[in-house]
């Protein structure tokens, strides 16, 4: 010590330079299960598909783990790097990850996510696995591509005899990232490659040609191949096991299943151009293709690939409505984490009215919309049994993709205010989240494709609107403001029927009135007088453009129960 400086100047000049302590910062949101802590998933599991509880639950716990978490964040920090050559000049077309995504695809795998559907021998797999996909969607958007791809693909392998063993490999549950053979691997990751520059949804416009090449014994049953010529504008998951593709064989549009590692173990002329540099799911792998002389087996007869393609679409579009309703749920949890654990003006943000009005309202939204995807996937299971329930899931499962999708990015803006400017940080989940809102929407068909398939439907069989009308008319006479909704939904099918230009009010009417009836069967009373007293149009000046809106006949303690009832607990 210098005997010539006053005492204590040291912890003097350390106090004068401790410019603040951390205070009323918001907890993260972790530490709590996505599957016990809401009520309206674990009602639904309970209701349909109590076998599968446990499997949700353990799920759950995925999405509320702190270093799980750190995977999701890591994965979209370290984004896939294509390798087109290896060090010595050979052509590889691979991709590398960081470690988190293969930890991310194991998780995944060995719960079920890509194939619970196919795995089980109870009742309504579709509804449990449509529920394990929600779950999956608040851990990791980006591996939800994959998953859901390969949970369509099965519908493809089990109508092709020559596709059988990859039938067995996708019901494996250990995820394995290799280049080897079908045949030795313990479960497989599969892709589609359908878009084309030219043609983008109209697939009718495919240039991709093909040309009959051998026939031959392939893994005991007789496989078809033929040569690829062409260019895929979009292929998610390049680095998958196989993939399912469109090309022309004498002018007809065909299905072909390409596998990346030919039966003798080369590679097969599979040449990934660039990656896509996506404005969101940066942990996945987005890309360019073209075939040279790529092999690939025919699925089902020439000239009639679209059509079997669209039997896959169903699936692919029932995942897209239940992953966005996932996403919306993520949404909503990192919102109400942030408001109630962070003070403004004398109590938590969430106690504010205003606050209260506006989280209420996405909770109501939210419940909507995952109510409604689970009714599609129901009808999934029932379809091949009941003529009503497949009816109802040609019109009700582009409906509900269309909708979903489309209201996910609203729920994500209004979380993203929530937090204000610590919502916009990379650090916080929610900018992730935001960033991969709008995605699922121009997947698999963009909003008027969605629109324009509903009203095909219903032109092309009107059994459809009966269907329809059949399933939320039990329910009429309960509510004066649901008839109201019904009657609207009404009108507005018979007109779209007729014009084209009046398909989205259509649907949206459609999607709608489905959400009434599910909040009628199975919510409490507060959530279906707000949802009636602001989406139905016989209620004027209840609700504005924004959420938050809630106005004229919601009380702000309806709203608090309603809020109270969409929080996680942990």
């Amino acid at each position: 010590m210098n005997k010539h400086l006053p005492p204590g100047i040291f912890e003097a000049a350390a106090d004068r330079y401790n410019t603040h302590k951390v205070l009323n910062q918001a907890q993260p949101a972790n530490g709590f299960n996505a599957f016990t802590g809401d009520a309206v998933i674990r009602a639904a599991i309970y209701r349909e598909a109590h076998w599968a509880a446990d499997r949700c639950e353990a799920l759950g716990a995925l999405a509320g783990d702190e270093n799980v978490q750190e995977l999701a964040r890591l994965a979209n920090r370290h984004t896939p790097e294509l390798k087109t050559h290896d060090r010595f000049g050979n052509r590889i077309d691979w991709v590398d990850f960081h470690p988190s995504w293969h930890e991310l695809m194991s998780l995944a795998w060995k719960h079920e996510v890509p194939n619970l559907a196919w795995r089980t021998t109870e009742k309504n797999g579709h509804f449990a696995r449509a529920v394990l996909s929600y779950l999956w969607n608040q851990v990791e958007q980006g591996t939800a591509c994959p998953t859901g791809m390969a949970y369509a693909s099965y519908a493809g392998f089990e109508a092709e005899p020559a596709l059988a063993i990859w039938a067995e490999k996708s019901k494996g549950t250990k995820y394995e990232f290799s280049r080897r053979e079908v045949g030795d691997k313990p479960s497989v990751v599969i892709g589609y490659a359908m878009t084309e520059k030219q043609g983008g949804s109209d697939l009718r416009e495919t240039q991709t040609i093909a040309h009959y090449s051998h026939s031959g014994d392939y893994h005991g049953a007789t496989a078809y191949w033929y040569e690829l010529t062409g260019h895929k504008w979009f292929c998610s998951v390049p680095q998958s096991d196989g993939f399912f593709t469109l090309a022309k064989v004498a002018g007809e549009v065909t299905c072909f299943f390409l596998p990346r590692t030919l039966p003798d173990g080369s590679y097969n002329r599979f040449f990934v151009q660039r990656l896509k540099d996506k404005a969101g799911n940066k942990s996945n792998a987005s890309s360019e293709v073209e075939y040279a002389g790529t092999l690939a087996i025919r699925v089902g007869e020439e000239g009639r690939g679209i059509r079997e393609i669209l039997s896959h679409a169903h699936l692919t579009r029932l995942d897209f409505a239940i992953g966005s309703a996932g996403l919306m749920r993520q949404s909503l949890t990192l919102a109400m984490r942030h408001t109630t654990t962070r003070n403004a003006f004398g109590t938590t943000i969430a106690d504010r009215p205003m606050m209260t009005n506006v989280l209420a309202d996405m909770a109501v939204e939210v419940e909507a919309a995952t109510l409604m995807a689970l009714r599609v996937a129901k009808a999934t299971d029932l379809m091949v049994t009941s003529e009503h329930e497949r009816l109802l899931a040609r019109v009700a499962t582009p409906t509900a993709k269309f909708f979903n999708c489309s209201r996910a990015p609203s729920i994500a803006y209004e979380a993203l205010q929530c937090h204000g400017g610590n919502g916009f940080i990379e650090e916080n989940p929610m900018a992730r989240v935001y960033r991969e809102s709008p995605l699922n929407s121009v997947w698999e068909g963009t909003a008027n494709m969605m629109c324009m398939d509903v009203r095909r439907a219903m032109i092309k069989d009107s059994r459809t609107i009966d269907a329809l009308f059949d399933e939320i008319k039990p329910l009429a006479g309960q509510d004066a403001r649901f008839d109201a909704l019904i009657q609207h939904t009404e009108r507005l099918v018979r007109d779209a029927v007729g014009d084209e230009f009046l398909a989205r009010p259509m649907t949206e009417a459609v999607a709608r009135v489905l959400q009434g009836a599910e909040l009628l069967r199975h919510s409490t009373q507060e959530v279906v007088d707000v949802f009636l007293s602001t989406r139905s149009p016989s209620v004027s000046g209840a609700w504005g453009s924004h959420y938050g809106t809630l106005a004229v006949t919601v009380t702000q303690a309806a709203a608090q129960k309603v809020m109270r009832r969409a929080m996680v607990a942990g």
